[in-house]
């Protein structure tokens, strides 16, 4: 598929529009993505320190990078809590459960 036949859609960051090739069925995150992305750099540009649109992307960028690894972390560390509990029920319901005679478990 060439260039000019590739769907395509329309996007604003920093009061700025830009084309990006999009398959139609990914749109909608597509859209999410860069609404989230431009209230970051709005949120950057508006406090007035950084004005260059690149140094804004950029730190827009790290902030949501940053966010993303904090979310792993999380998640990390509760995959990580949720497994020790279950070794825990684990450990006390086979303590707990009554063997039953003449029966293997």
């Amino acid at each position: 598929m060439s260039d000019s036949s590739r769907p395509t859609i329309d996007i604003t960051l920093l009061e700025r529009q830009y084309t990006i090739a999009c398959p139609p069925e990914e749109e909608d995150k597509l859209e999410r993505a860069a609404r989230y992305l431009d209230r970051a750099m709005q949120g950057i540009h508006s406090q007035g320190k950084v004005m260059d649109r690149e140094k804004v992307a950029i730190m827009a960028a790290l902030n949501i990078a940053n966010e993303l690894l904090e979310t792993h972390d999380e998640q990390r560390l509760g995959e990580q809590n949720l497994s020790e509990l279950s070794e825990r029920l684990d450990k006390a319901l086979s303590q707990t459960s009554p063997k039953r005679e003449g029966h293997a478990d």
